[in-house]
């Protein structure tokens, strides 16, 4: 009985070993990645680091069964549902940033956005529309990808980018006519 009990054991522990270095090797290719959309979401550096390492806390304990179908698209989905629920519990937007952190990038060779216009613009707009906004136009999802991420139908994705951009459009026409 100990014989086989052992022999379990050092299976399950040989499981918990690749599951953790999958895990890790995945962590290592995306994680930049999954940051930077969170950034673009919360406008925070620090506060997009604890979005994506709250996702990726709870996609540990799938990463079993979801590792091997689409886990980019999982843990987007789940940094999604996150990212609301935060917004659920604080009801309210974060601090407005300095300039200076505006121009902060994750790494030298990739900055994040350079137009503090725009960040502002994005920042005015509805969770749900910066959301797909980010998806579609920063992160280059399909309209069926940003509908399986955010949970929605993809009429649902068209309409509220729509609505999106032509708010958009209008407040960086309204930048646009007080600069001149």
């Amino acid at each position: 009985m100990t014989a086989e009990l052992s022999a379990v054991r050092g299976q399950v522990e040989d499981q918990r070993s690749t599951h953790t270095a999958d895990f890790d090797e995945y962590v290592a290719v995306r994680y930049q990645q999954l940051v930077r959309m969170a950034r673009l979401l919360t406008q925070d550096w620090a506060l997009a680091e604890d979005l994506v390492q709250s996702a990726l806390v709870k996609c540990w304990g799938s990463w079993g069964s979801i590792r091997n179908d689409d886990p980019t698209a999982y843990i987007r989905r789940t940094l999604m549902t996150t990212y609301f629920g935060w917004w659920r519990w604080r009801r309210s937007r974060p601090e407005r940033l300095m300039a200076v952190d505006l121009e902060r990038s994750m790494t030298d060779d990739y900055t994040l956005i350079e137009n503090a216009d725009l960040l502002d613009a994005l920042r005015s707009l509805p969770k749900r529309m910066c959301a797909v906004v980010v998806l579609r136009y920063f992160e280059d999802l399909t309209e069926a990808q940003t509908a399986a991420a955010l949970g929605c139908t993809v009429g649902t994705v068209k309409s509220q980018t729509h609505r999106a951009l032509r708010r958009l459009h209008l407040e960086l026409t309204a930048v646009e006519e007080a600069e001149r």
